[in-house]
């Protein structure tokens, strides 16, 4: 195992989508542009970092692409777990390319590879018969509206087993390169006689960030998102910021109710596991705050 400490930062597809006149392939580029000067910020700082990544938009852009393209030219459409993997490979790349950009400007020795993930499912997850996870941008027509914003089209999301390609991970880990895995939490899939089998589902991608953390024996975990702070009372006159929140305090706030499902909610029951699990400190930031919550303390520390 390598001698750096290692972090993993777990960065939100949603941060990719800077407004509705910015969507494009172009435009996420130069969203990761800037996220990627924040994670090498930790390299710098001595750590090994391992990214993963959200595809929730990337992976509903590509669907209503496939259903435009089926209703007007009779092309095929694609599978749902098919579209997580395609998502999981493109933003990999942009990862990949612009982390090595940002190691080439700064003069740094450093290489990073992007490795296709698969995570194993259970066929009798109850997500499959609940679907909880939003993909895409909000429409005005689909199926369930998210946090007031709109509508979204929603999929099952099941919890996330085992990594397929755990020992390969740890092998390139080992080796001194920085990871870039489990994008979009993950290709679903199950288990079967002759090996694996993919399934239409997205997985939480905090979650699986979480059990690749563990796995790996992360000395930290980085869930990098909209806003600076975890809060209570959101939206409200009452909004309170926390800097620090011991574990026992995190699961009385969940048990309160004060965090949305699909937003902070997963982002912090990821973090609470990880803490409890490994007795280390997760944060909870904006990828503008990564460098300054590890050095300065800024950011949401969930603690032991």
């Amino acid at each position: 195992m390598p001698t750096r400490k290692v972090a993993v930062i777990a960065i939100g597809g949603n941060s990719l989508i800077l407004s509705k006149d910015a969507q494009t392939v172009q435009d996420q580029y130069r969203a990761l542009c800037v996220t990627g000067k924040h994670i090498v910020s930790l390299v710098e700082l001595g750590y090994q970092v391992v990214v993963t990544y959200g595809n929730g938009p990337q992976v509903g852009f590509l669907l209503w692409r496939s259903e435009v393209a089926h209703a007007t030219s009779g092309l095929h459409g694609l599978p749902l777990v098919t579209c997580v993997a395609d998502t999981q490979g493109g933003i990999g790349y942009q990862i990949q390319q612009t982390l090595k950009n940002e190691f080439l400007r700064r003069g740094l020795c450093e290489d990073s590879i992007a490795v296709l993930t698969q995570v194993v499912v259970d066929k009798d997850d109850p997500g499959f018969r609940n679907p909880t996870k939003p993909v895409g941008e909000f429409y005005p027509w689909v199926l369930r509206e998210d946090a007031g914003r709109g509508f979204r089209r929603y999929v099952p999301s099941p919890r996330p087993l085992e990594i397929v390609e755990e020992a390969g991970l740890k092998t390139l880990l080992a080796s001194g390169l920085h990871l870039i895995a489990g994008g979009g939490g993950g290709i679903p899939v199950f288990r079967t006689e002759g090996g694996y089998e993919g399934v239409d589902a997205v997985v939480d991608k905090d979650l699986t960030s979480c059990l690749l953390a563990k796995r790996i024996k992360s000395d930290l975990f980085v869930i990098s998102t909209a806003v600076s702070n975890v809060a209570i009372h959101f939206g409200t006159p009452e909004q309170e910021n926390l800097s620090r929140m011991p574990v026992a305090e995190a699961i009385a706030f969940v048990g309160a109710g004060y965090f949305a499902p699909g937003s902070m909610l997963p982002k912090v029951l990821a973090a609470v596991d990880f803490v409890k699990a490994t007795g280390k400190e997760a944060i909870i930031t904006s990828p503008e705050n990564v460098r300054a919550a590890v050095v300065e303390g800024k950011g949401t520390h969930i603690v032991p």
